[in-house]
């Protein structure tokens, strides 16, 4: 099957709000045998960033983009009742995201491949006041905050956090993952903003987060984002 043929046409029916044909395109992908994992990694996640693209650069009305984003949020659940659960790894991941429509339905498609890579999640949403997810990470100690955002608006309360995090130095054992458009159009951001971890797109995220635990583990290093704010100050 021709992924760029199958995202085109799968955009098209997004875009002009054709639900039962967004509907038999997905079931046709299913029944030609492609995993929910890879229906979510490698055709919506692009298709939604293709479609967040066009918005961004105002080539897509706000009614399309509507349009879209909600009936992608429908194709979404119903791709992660098929996914396949891999055993509890016994690693605790929180999860917040920016307050858009796209950022939640970027991170929730996220969320649904490392639930399903056995990690624990707690998932937010976007929204939530700085104090508060403060107060969950230190009451909780998850092993991994993930920061989920596609916009440059959301970059100063991310760096305040991070910021935070690392001045009163809560769960110092604990990576703080960036995702999201925002990371992806500025190279080296998630890095001089202190993250850990930049997850550029969804098809190697549980690897990411596993391969990531085994490197700290054995060095105890951090990124060289923050390994440059430790030197500054």
């Amino acid at each position: 099957m021709n992924k760029e043929v199958l995202i085109e046409r799968l955009f098209q029916a997004l875009i002009s709000g054709d639900r039962t044909g967004a509907r038999n395109i997905v079931q046709e992908t299913i029944e030609a045998g492609v995993p929910a994992e890879e229906l979510l990694s490698e055709i919506f996640w692009p298709t939604l960033s293709l479609i967040q693209k066009l918005f961004r650069a105002d080539q897509l009305t706000c009614l399309s983009h509507h349009f879209a984003t909600r009936l992608m949020r429908s194709l979404a659940d119903q791709a992660q009742a098929r996914l396949t659960v891999a055993s509890p790894n016994g690693r605790r991941i929180l999860v917040v995201c920016g307050g858009t429509e796209q950022d939640e339905l970027a991170a929730s498609m996220a969320v649904d491949l490392i639930e399903a890579g056995g990690f624990e999640v707690a998932f937010a949403g976007g929204g939530v006041p700085f104090d508060e997810i403060m107060s969950r990470v230190g009451e909780e100690r998850p092993d991994i905050l993930l920061l989920f955002s596609s916009a440059a608006k959301d970059l100063p309360e991310i760096r305040r956090i991070i910021d935070e995090l690392h001045e009163i130095n809560v769960c110092p054992e604990m990576q703080i993952v960036v995702g999201g458009g925002v990371y992806g159009r500025a190279e080296g951001l998630a890095e001089e903003i202190g993250a850990d971890l930049y997850v550029p797109d969804l098809r190697d995220v549980v690897g990411l987060l596993l391969e990531r635990k085994t490197k700290r583990a054995a060095s105890d290093q951090r990124t060289v984002g923050r390994k440059r704010r430790v030197k500054v100050a």
